[in-house]
């Protein structure tokens, strides 16, 4: 049976690489190690390296999920996208191909970007995308076949070699910042999208959406001290007029999704009118490693 190049997945059971196996009619059937560790793509392309008793954090549901989809497919958030593959475009330049980790991939719709950007510069690129979510995993490997994706708990070790990657992207998801330190190369970076004060206020209250803690890049730079120092800062504004149905989709979208009843909530945003004026306030930080040279 044929086997696909290597990779920098590492097996989740014993450490040993863990390398992608052709089957026949469909490529990459299962990620198999030396050990006899074996781990079947499912159907929808995704890999399940969850072992022992899985998660203990919730994933988002399917509604969650489609309402994700939904909202980022109509564009609102596309200037954020191109953002983040503009701070992914100058480490690019890596001889021997780029590899990129985007933890907390949901759909993969920023990683669609991203790997755009990288096929418009011509580099040879290894995309690895994990979330805990199977139901943003199915979309996610359909929206980017090129990516291998796994569902995975970033709060475990990752399946990933030691200084195997060269950019983690974290798009409003956890951060372990000592397993993104571990994987990350020399020279490699660590960009981080948050959301700033005064993000989507004109509707944060109305529909149950968490607030903007005011300390919080004290918190994010407390979370990665000793693993990360700043490189640079950029901040973006969105404005959008959203109806209400895509108001409910961005509630919904969000952590708030798991305790909102969605049918509820867009009934009490009403189906008639016009739509809102909203703005989305982001924060794109880049981090290297504190022990790497500047």
């Amino acid at each position: 049976m044929p086997s696909s190049p290597p990779t920098p997945l590492r097996c989740p059971v014993c450490g040993a690489p863990l390398q992608p196996v052709d089957g026949p009619g469909a490529p990459q059937r299962a990620l198999v190690c030396a050990s006899g560790h074996s781990f079947d793509a499912a159907k929808q392309g995704y890999y399940n390296l969850l072992v022992g008793k899985g998660t203990v954090f919730e994933a988002d549901s399917a509604r969650m999920v489609a309402s994700r989809f939904d909202f980022l497919d109509a564009g609102h958030y596309r200037p954020l996208a191109e953002a983040v593959a503009a701070a992914v475009a100058p480490l690019l330049t890596r001889r021997g191909g780029f590899t990129i980790l985007d933890s907390g991939t949901g759909t993969g719709q920023y990683l669609r970007v991203v790997l755009d950007e990288v096929s418009r510069r011509g580099a040879t690129c290894t995309a690895l995308a994990l979330d805990i979510s199977k139901f943003a995993l199915r979309r996610a490997a359909r929206l980017n076949p090129e990516a291998i994706c796994l569902a995975c708990d970033v709060w475990q070790p990752l399946p990933i070699a030691d200084a195997a990657v060269d950019a983690v992207t974290v798009i409003f998801a956890p951060r372990n910042a000592a397993e993104f330190a571990r994987v990350l190369r020399p020279g490699g970076r660590l960009i981080v999208v948050t959301p700033r004060a005064g993000h989507l206020a004109a509707v944060a209250a109305r529909t149950g959406m968490l607030g903007i803690a005011e300390d919080k890049d004290t918190r994010l730079a407390e979370s990665l001290s000793g693993h990360f120092v700043a490189d640079t800062v950029r901040d973006l504004d969105i404005g959008m007029m959203l109806t209400p149905g895509e108001i409910a989709d961005l509630a919904f979208m969000g952590p708030a999704g798991h305790h909102l009843d969605r049918a509820a909530l867009v009934s009490s945003l009403g189906t008639g009118g016009g739509a809102t004026a909203v703005e989305a306030r982001f924060r794109i930080s880049v981090f290297r490693r504190a022990t790497a040279a500047s």
